[in-house]
């Protein structure tokens, strides 16, 4: 291999093992394994087809092709796809990369971090922005203190900040509770609180509440009061 063709795989490896986090050179030494690697030099396209394996430190990304343009730095990886950084775990059908720190993953996304998870058919993830993850399509989200869904969510894994909106539910049984509405305002940590506006309701402890707008606040002993 030629050293020009040493520097665009590794330039590859390091752009693609980029799903779960910010990589430098710092990661230590990188790696890219597949059945074959073709590369364009007059566009800068590279192509790994056939067991592709992307390895650098903590960060490991497994599927069946990939592609990078070492003009652009955008690339993808698809077929199957298993990325893994630390305690981040993502799988999809598609990883797309646009070089500028964004992720898009999609086909049946299923995301883990310590105790949190998330889900849907697209996901967008900002790894460098607080884990910042946006669900446009629909989708989940959850803790060890529930579950949270709606027709469109963003949030920010790393504060435990979430926003929903559309056919909003909230269950969570550490709390004894249900709620819902049109749009909701998550927070978890600290003085944890639920903000739902718009058919907003919510049952705690069988107990039935209706309003245009109820903040549910949450104490760290599991319980759940009402405004």
């Amino acid at each position: 291999m030629t050293s020009r063709m040493k520097k665009m795989v590794m330039a590859m490896t390091l752009a693609l093992a980029m799903p779960l986090g910010h990589i430098s050179a710092a990661g230590g030494p990188a790696e890219l394994n597949a059945d074959t690697v073709e590369y364009d030099m007059s566009t800068g396209l590279a192509v790994a087809t056939g067991d592709v394996l992307l390895k650098q430190g903590t960060t490991k990304v497994t599927g069946a092709k990939a592609m990078y343009n070492s003009k652009t730095q955008e690339g993808s990886v698809e077929g199957n796809v298993i990325a893994v950084r630390d305690t981040m775990r993502l799988t999809c059908s598609r990883i797309v990369t646009d070089g500028q720190g964004q992720i898009r993953a999609a086909g049946s996304v299923r995301g883990t971090d310590g105790d949190k998870s998330f889900a849907g058919e697209q996901v967008d993830y900002y790894p460098n922005q607080n884990k910042y993850i946006k669900i446009p399509t629909g989708g989940t989200l959850s803790n060890a203190d529930g579950t949270f869904s709606a027709d469109y969510m963003e949030g920010w894994l790393d504060d435990e900040h979430y926003v929903g909106r559309g056919n909003v539910h909230i269950e969570s049984p550490a709390r004894q509770m249900e709620a819902g509405g049109d749009h909701a305002d998550y927070v978890g940590k600290e003085q944890g609180r639920v903000v739902l506006t718009g058919n907003a309701w919510a049952v705690k402890e069988n107990n039935t509440m209706k309003s245009n707008k109820l903040t549910l606040y949450l104490d760290p002993e599991g319980r759940a009061n009402v405004k």
